[in-house]
């Protein structure tokens, strides 16, 4: 697989569920259509949660890898809301 272009970063592994979904979903909001996001979260609930949320949003869950720290990488690309 190429390597995917990052478009944003965001680190949430200082907050907390929900705070945590919260502001990948702001980042999210402030890309264009088809730009990615790159998400560092913590393991345990981060991980269990923030892709399962992503999804339902409609967003597309790239890539999550391990850091081998208690962290995790996570790619997300955003899918326009074809409502909006």
């Amino acid at each position: 697989m190429a390597d995917i272009q990052i478009d944003e970063r965001v680190d949430i592994t200082d907050v907390v569920c929900p705070v945590t979904f919260v502001k990948v979903k702001v980042a999210l909001e402030e890309l264009e259509d088809g730009q990615v996001l790159e998400v560092r979260l913590n393991d345990g609930e981060p991980v269990q949660n923030v892709p399962r949320s992503v999804k339902e949003e409609g967003h597309k869950v790239l890539r999550l890898t391990d850091g081998g720290d208690g962290t995790y990488r996570l790619l997300v690309q955003k899918v326009e809301d074809e409502d909006a």
